[in-house]
């Protein structure tokens, strides 16, 4: 009794109520999702470091292309994969350039991409490592628009491009990253500031043209409706310096080749004042605050049916933080962030990566700054697979299930309008490097919470999958189900381990059921049924 006090007192009613309240799962997905489409756990990746992550004809990287086979056996699909982000619009092409990709850095306007970029023939052999996966391109509109030597590039690279993504790796194009952030980037603008939705629209529509024009030479067979097309805006948000809204009332789509509204969303800012693992990550009001920006945008676009994904995200803009980003915590943030763009039928999300970036999955080549390696918000994307299962077999459904307290979530998923499985994640922090082992000789104890499911009747067991790390500070020694992805193990391939609890089974008993979750870490229940 006297541990049930102190932890009230520590935390409120809000914790005796989730620990104490049963929460009532329909047997019927009312109120959840639209059915999620094929690959929803998806990636970006850095334009620059797209060499890096996929590698080439002669050295393909297989680590990367293991990670992805990981969540396709999962899914029934291989993640997408978008070629973009801020250096795209850097990039320049020459012909005579040997090596993939030349990139200078400028550490005063970023140290972590390079902002002088050319790119050469070979760096379009990336496209052909990775077999059944399909790739969004980045065209340069940064320096496109307004710049002859841009210009000539994207006239150059379209045939190259649209020949290495043929035979239906394609998925659709891109024109321009962030083009709303123009004016104003801190990297440096390359817009006036007089930069406006009518003069991005003028120039987006001109630039798409020609790159159809070229389409039309090189690769003729791209210009059906099924394949050709693009992702647009991609602006970095829905209330910058142009909004989403007034580009597409200035008639954005007035070829009619929009396949995908793209817009981009960071939960936070790396250097921002006052960012924690708690306050900003491991918080699902901060998460469906940041969240329903996009839903609202999604909801004013409505009137153009064109599904609506999020292009590109991640923790922590600035490549995230360290001690944050690269943290265990960060896995629990990414998993309700996932969920919840599903539940709000979001059609996909693509995790941002980047060589040497806090915030990235995996580390694809050792460099001087960071070992090659499996990262902890990879565990995030495989456990949100889990829970949205084969999406190819199965139409999936999610739904939330409101919790009283900030620091945790559940949510629903159905399949063919079946209750299958439940996820909790508890975001309380634990921080073990502070309040567990290597705080001896006092340490803290790591608390567990309670959480109890009304279920549908017909279920007679439920199976635990369980997302784990030694607290929210850990950035290795982290397993799914008892799986662990390390590149050290089998190259990412999956290895179970013998030191972890797996094949946990919960009685249903008078329709409840009730698991343990312990703070700062996740789980999937799985219906049984049958008697």
């Amino acid at each position: 009794m006297a541990k049930a006090l102190s932890v009230l007192a520590l935390a409120g009613l809000a914790l005796l109520a989730s620990a104490t309240t049963p929460i009532p799962v329909s047997s019927a997905p009312t109120g959840a999702s639209e059915p999620i489409p094929e690959a929803f756990v998806s990636y970006s990746i850095e334009f620059a470091f797209f060499p890096d992550f996929a590698g080439n004809i002669s050295h393909p990287n297989t680590f990367s292309y293991n990670l992805l086979t990981n969540i396709g056996h999962l899914a029934g699909t291989n993640p997408y994969i978008r070629v973009g982000g801020n250096t795209q619009d850097y990039a320049l092409y020459n012909a005579s350039l040997k090596e993939a990709i030349n990139g200078t850095y400028n550490l005063a306007r970023s140290p972590d991409y390079p902002t002088t970029i050319f790119i050469g023939p070979s760096y379009f052999e990336s496209y052909h490592t990775w077999p059944n996966t399909k790739y969004s391109h980045g065209f340069n509109m940064g320096l496109g628009g307004n710049n002859s030597a841009g210009w000539e590039t994207l006239l150059e690279t379209v045939p190259l491009a649209c020949k290495a993504l043929g035979g239906g790796k394609l998925l659709w194009w891109e024109y321009g990253n962030e083009p709303d952030l123009y004016s104003t980037s801190s990297q440096g603008p390359v817009r006036p500031p007089t930069w406006n939705e009518s003069t991005y629209v003028e120039q987006w529509l001109n630039a798409t043209r020609a790159i159809k024009s070229q389409l039309s030479k090189a690769c003729p067979d791209m210009l059906s409706n099924k394949t050709y097309g693009y992702m647009a805006p991609s602006f970095a948000g829905v209330s910058n310096h142009l909004k989403p809204t007034v580009a597409f009332a200035d008639d954005l789509d007035g070829d009619e080749d929009i396949r995908l509204i793209s817009i981009h969303n960071y939960i936070g800012g790396a250097t921002q004042p006052g960012v924690t693992l708690q306050g900003t990550l491991m918080n699902h009001t901060n998460t469906v605050h940041s969240v329903n920006n996009l839903v609202t945008a999604r909801n004013n676009l409505a009137y153009l049916g064109i599904p609506y994904v999020v292009g590109e995200t991640n923790s922590l803009y600035n490549e995230g933080a360290p001690g944050l980003s690269n943290a265990f915590g960060a896995a629990l943030w990414g998993v309700d962030f996932n969920l919840w763009c599903a539940s709000q039928s979001l059609k996909r999300v693509h995790m941002h990566q980047g060589t040497d970036y806090r915030y990235a999955a995996w580390q694809p080549v050792q460099t001087n700054k960071t070992s090659i390696g499996t990262k902890a918000p990879y565990y995030g994307s495989i456990t949100v697979a889990a829970m949205l299962g084969d999406l190819n077999r199965h139409a999936v459904q999610i739904s939330s299930l409101p919790l009283p307290n900030q620091n945790e979530s559940a949510y629903a998923a159905y399949e063919n309008g079946q209750l299958e499985r439940i996820a909790v994640i508890n975001m309380r922090q634990y921080n073990y490097t502070v309040n567990g082992t290597s705080s001896v000789p006092n340490p803290v104890a790591r608390e567990s919470q309670s959480y109890t499911f009304q279920i549908p009747s017909g279920i007679s067991k439920v199976g635990i999958q369980r997302l784990a790390a030694n607290g929210s500070d850990a950035i290795t020694g982290i397993t799914f189900d008892g799986w662990s992805y390390n590149y050290e193990l089998q190259h990412g391939r999956p290895v179970r381990l013998h030191n972890t609890t797996i094949g946990e089974e919960l009685t249903v008993k008078k329709g409840s059921v009730t698991v343990s979750v312990p703070d700062s870490s996740a789980v999937i229940l799985n219906m049984q049924y049958g008697w």
